[in-house]
């Protein structure tokens, strides 16, 4: 009896894996892909490389939602700041002619600068993330809109008498735009298996990472412990901003154009993506490689439902359910 006990414990254990559950969402949507594979799509390759450059922009936004989340924040506003970006990205390679390297550090600065606001709004003047992040989602959308003129920055640049001149597309748009290793792979999708490995190290590997887990667990008790509280709050946030700059100049690579109006909902995806991936949205717990295999997940499901042609009001339905049904999860396997 003993032995069997024991053996229903560790099989309970094993179910409560966080590990396991991730896994296992995977694995059932990718039997629905075998299932449903639509005449056949599924099982060429092409589909997967397309699904992995599709899913990229909101993967790169997961990586910092995953190290918010972890220190018990939340960020709404990463959508906001990725349209911003990607105005300003096409402003400057586009219509300034601007060097590639200093329009992308100075992209980079604005939305890490964004991100660092929402973090001191938080940790200095303790306004709840929700709120704070929700004002700078509004702001970030407003001043994209005020920067493009409530336009998309394309290649149709106005002239001072009012007509327009078609310029060349900047050379860095297609490269990001480009495929590796013999069109198997996009430079999109390398650069968000690039921003895992950033934020997995920072999460692993240096103090500051430490200090995000054990605020989200227990914030007063990280700060009795000598946690500097305020700096790993607009850390967490910096980075996310400047996740979010590296999804918009992404973003703006693969339309040829920065609009004011990217990134809509853009956050719920991210959201998801973290959440399925086991992060607990109360902070302290949460993994970056399980978070890759949540965005696999997402980005498989979104790729079935494509291929098998349903419509985006189901798909956005399907993905609010899925956030529920993945809390839930957590709840009941505490």
């Amino acid at each position: 009896m003993n032995k069997m006990s024991n053996s229903l414990k560790t099989g309970e254990h094993w179910l409560a894996s966080p590990t396991t559950r991730v896994l296992a969402a995977l694995i059932i949507v990718f039997v629905l892909g075998l299932v449903f594979n639509a005449d056949g799509a599924f099982f060429k390759w092409g589909t997967h490389r397309d699904m992995l450059r599709a899913v990229s922009v909101y993967g790169i936004l997961a990586c910092g939602m995953t190290l918010v989340i972890i220190s018990g924040g939340i960020d709404l506003s990463v959508g906001s700041i990725l349209a911003l970006t990607a105005v300003c990205f096409s402003l400057f390679t586009i219509h300034y002619q601007t060097a590639v390297i200093v329009a992308v550090v100075l992209c980079l600065m604005i939305s890490s600068l964004c991100g660092i606001m929402s973090g001191a709004i938080i940790a200095r003047f303790k306004i709840q993330p929700f709120i704070s992040t929700l004002a700078m989602m509004v702001f970030a959308r407003g001043l994209a809109k005020w920067v493009s003129g409530g336009q998309k920055i394309s290649t149709a640049v106005q002239q001072a008498d009012g007509t327009y001149q078609y310029v060349e597309v900047p050379g860095v748009f297609n490269f990001i735009n480009s495929k590796l290793l013999g069109d198997n792979i996009t430079v999109v999708t390398v650069i968000f298996l690039i921003c895992i490995v950033i934020s997995y190290i920072i999460l692993t590997k240096l103090r500051y990472g430490r200090y995000l887990y054990a605020i989200g667990g227990n914030e007063e008790a990280a700060r009795l412990s000598g946690v500097p509280i305020m700096k790993s709050k607009l850390l967490a946030y910096g980075l996310s901003g400047l996740f979010c700059g590296v999804a918009g100049i992404c973003q703006a690579a693969q339309e040829l154009q920065g609009d004011p109006e990217a990134g809509i909902s853009y956050e719920l995806s991210a959201i998801a993506m973290v959440v399925i991936g086991g992060t607990s949205l109360q902070g302290g717990r949460g993994n970056m490689w399980l978070t890759l295999i949540g965005v696999l997940t997402i980005g498989y499901l979104e790729k079935i439902l494509s291929i098998n042609a349903i419509g985006e009001d189901k798909r956005l339905m399907l993905t609010g359910a899925i956030i529920i049904a993945a809390v839930l999860l957590q709840k009941t396997k505490k």
